[in-house]
């Protein structure tokens, strides 16, 4: 239980704060699953986050940062505690020469769209990855060869309460990962800089890549995009596939007939089928390759009765 103090103290510093108790994960994640979070708020400037992070140190309210909630399995149980969420609130964009900088809560597609705008080429991979810039840079994202170490050129994080810049260099971006991961450092926003280049070449670009996730992804149903990380020396979605995976269904979590490397909603799953299903996967990978299948989705949350499964 979230302490009354805790609410009292936010209602009193931020009454124009965008926040809720009992807010429902499942509605904020791209999975559709997920028991409600203790307090969620949305802060729309880095001050803010600030007194939000310390009063909740105050108080001894845990933290859970999130994003757009496409990389993010909340277990049925929900998240205690408080859980701050970049969004809309937290989404200013502006373009300097070739240089594009942002806020965290910014989604890639609209990212991808600013810089289509002001005829700059490098971020056509991320129009069609649901996420935002924040969670991009904890993750690395990326897809059909492109990722956001080729674009990034500092990223502005925030520590302990201390804001600071740091270059790319810094940021250790690798396959889905980064320092972000490791510190906790919390990403503010980025400057990407881009190449200049017809605006109608780049939207043709982009036009390809949304054909070829059309043709070979199910984005018809609720998913994380890949749920496993692509183990070294193979393709996560082949070895699901040749373990005649494709289908496999526990409730209403699905490995998915089109993209075996996609755990699908297919109607009233919940977080428990999902975790199962995903069990179940990474035993029979095992067995069938020798391979060791790691999930890219970030899993927080406790199940209902406060275990973890």
């Amino acid at each position: 239980m979230i302490p009354a103090a805790f609410l009292d103290a936010v209602r009193a510093s931020w009454p124009a704060l965008r926040w809720q108790t009992d807010a429902p994960m499942s509605r904020l994640t791209t999975l559709r699953v997920g028991g409600p979070a203790d307090c969620l708020a949305e802060p729309g400037d880095t001050e803010t986050l600030r007194g939000l992070l310390a009063l909740a140190q105050t108080h001894g309210v845990p933290v859970t940062v999130i994003g757009n909630g496409s990389n993010l399995l909340v277990r049925d149980g929900g998240i205690r505690g408080l859980v701050v969420r970049f969004g809309g609130a937290f989404s200013a964009c502006g373009v300097s020469g070739s240089v594009l900088t942002a806020q965290s809560g910014i989604l890639l597609k609209d990212l991808a769209q600013r810089a289509l705008a002001a005829g700059l080429s490098g971020l056509e991979f991320a129009a069609g990855i649901p996420g935002t810039l924040g969670g991009a840079l904890v993750m690395n994202a990326g897809a059909y060869g492109g990722e956001m170490s080729q674009v990034v050129e500092s990223a502005d994080v925030l520590c302990n309460g201390t804001a600071d810049t740091l270059p790319v260099s810094a940021l250790a971006l690798g396959y889905r990962s980064s320092r972000l991961q490791a510190t906790g450092e919390l990403a503010l926003g980025a400057r990407l800089r881009l190449t200049p280049d017809d605006p109608e070449r780049i939207r043709a670009r982009m036009n390809d890549l949304q054909a070829r996730r059309r043709e070979k992804q199910p984005l018809n149903l609720p998913s994380a995009g890949s749920f496993f990380k692509r183990p070294e020396g193979a393709y996560a979605a082949q070895l699901i596939e040749q373990a005649g995976l494709k289908g496999r269904r526990v409730g209403g979590a699905m490995v998915s007939e089109k993209h075996a490397g996609f755990l699908v909603n297919a109607g009233g799953a919940t977080a428990r089928d999902f975790l199962r299903l995903m069990a179940e996967v990474q035993d029979a990978v095992r067995s069938s390759s020798g391979f060791a299948l790691v999930p890219e989705v970030r899993i927080v949350g406790e199940d209902p009765d406060g275990g973890i499964l």
